[in-house]
């Protein structure tokens, strides 16, 4: 029954869900490097496909290079843990004129072991969900600006 009510007041009060899965003409400039391709493939699918560079709204994405740093280390020296950063710097336009800008950071820590393909796999797995938490950020950003945008 609450549920219900809940709904019923939402909707009376005008409120619609800013993030409800509509398709948004954005353009997400391409991003240099791998770990570039990734995250603009990742953010194009948050807006519901891959737009042409005539869009209303034109992101641009500069990704910074992944940074590493030691999180635990043995008595005898040996890391076992590490954590990888990345950081992303973004300007979203619409019609050539910027209506936001900012600075997100992503991390993830990773077990290190001695192993080299497990370390590679494991550092490869937190360099990608620190993808996917950058384009969790940067795609609400971008939506709530663009509802606000359409709204004025």
């Amino acid at each position: 029954m609450k549920k219900y009510f809940l709904a019923l007041f939402l909707c009376a009060c005008g409120f619609t869900p800013m993030y409800s899965g509509k398709k948004i003409d954005v353009y997400v400039a391409p991003i240099s490097g791998t770990n570039g391709i990734d995250l603009r493939n990742a953010l194009n699918v948050k807006f519901g496909g891959m737009n042409d560079s005539n869009a209303e709204y034109k992101l641009t994405v500069k990704l910074e290079e992944p940074t590493t740093k030691y999180k635990a280390i043995q008595s005898t020296g040996d890391a076992t843990w590490q954590e990888v950063q990345l950081q992303a710097n973004y300007i979203l336009s619409k019609n050539k004129k910027e209506i936001a800008k900012g600075r997100e950071i992503a991390s993830e820590s990773y077990t290190f072991v001695r192993y080299l393909v497990a370390a590679n796999a494991s550092y490869n797995n937190a360099v990608q969900n620190s993808i996917n938490i950058l384009s969790e950020k940067i795609g609400i950003r971008v939506i709530a600006e663009t509802s606000q945008s359409e709204s004025e």
